[in-house]
């Protein structure tokens, strides 16, 4: 498959789970991939799959809680890759608990690894991305919860990255940059590392799933983003789009 031949893109979180099944996507779709991380060794080993595959990719360490580090991995890519066509903002540290319980460093690290980043991140990548753009961000169908309780803080920050896409997509529609949003459901390592440490709510959250299962970070995730960022999907703009198997109504 070609559809993203000559695409550059950046995909934060991408040395495992989620992100990395989204690059993996990416990169069997011929785009060339910046897999970037806190740890330069796990993107190293998905660069290394890649690669085994025949496809383009650079790995970089990255914090995306630094802004230095954030303008420093974006140069790199349009160093090293030519350019940059697709941002994907998958990186967050995932800040549960209740609202008497939850700390205020723990608030701010999600604050300050979710929406401020990708604030952050999409204005560095703006003005390589003029013309042939495309976001996709990353939030949580934890919104749509009819008990929030323990959820409220991790929702409240996903639900700010939904708010600065929307105003990426009405702001920078006219520039040819598209910014939609994906709300997954998938096997990543803190998805597990919940359900085995919730068995009963877990068991009940894989069964009120239509599917009856939990996606796969690159089958069903990672595929999603790649037709998304594709031409053929170059109407859609400013969507948040539940992956999740039918579990959440976004209406």
């Amino acid at each position: 498959m070609n559809k993203l031949t000559g695409k550059v893109a950046l995909v934060t979180g991408a040395g495992q789970g989620v992100g990395q099944g989204i690059a993996l996507a990416l990169a069997k779709d011929s785009a060339a991939v910046a897999v970037a991380g806190r740890t330069l060794s796990k993107c190293e080993a998905t660069c290394e799959q890649v690669r085994e595959s025949g496809g383009t990719a650079i790995a970089i360490a990255m914090d995306v809680k630094d802004p230095e580090s954030l303008s420093n991995g974006v140069d790199r890519v349009v160093s090293e890759l030519g350019g940059l066509n697709i941002l994907v903002n998958n990186a967050q540290e995932i800040a549960l608990g209740t609202l008497n319980n939850i700390t205020d460093e723990a608030f701010e690290a999600g604050w300050q690894s979710g929406p401020l980043a990708t604030l952050r991140l999409m204005r560095l990548c703006y003005p390589h991305m003029k013309g042939d753009g495309v976001i996709i961000n990353l939030a949580s169908t934890a919104a749509k919860r009819w008990d929030m309780s323990g959820y409220g803080p991790y929702a409240a920050v996903k639900e700010a990255i939904r708010s600065l896409s929307r105003a990426a997509a009405c702001e920078w529609g006219a520039d040819n940059i598209r910014c939609n949003v994906i709300l997954p459901h998938a096997k990543s390592p803190s998805l597990e590392w919940w359900m085995n440490a919730n068995p009963e709510e877990a068991e009940a959250f894989v069964n009120a799933i239509p599917m009856g299962r939990v996606g796969e970070c690159e089958e069903d995730i990672g595929r999603v983003v790649a037709n998304l960022c594709s031409d053929e999907m170059g109407y859609i703009n400013g969507q948040s789009i539940a992956v999740d198997g039918g579990q959440a109504f976004m209406g």
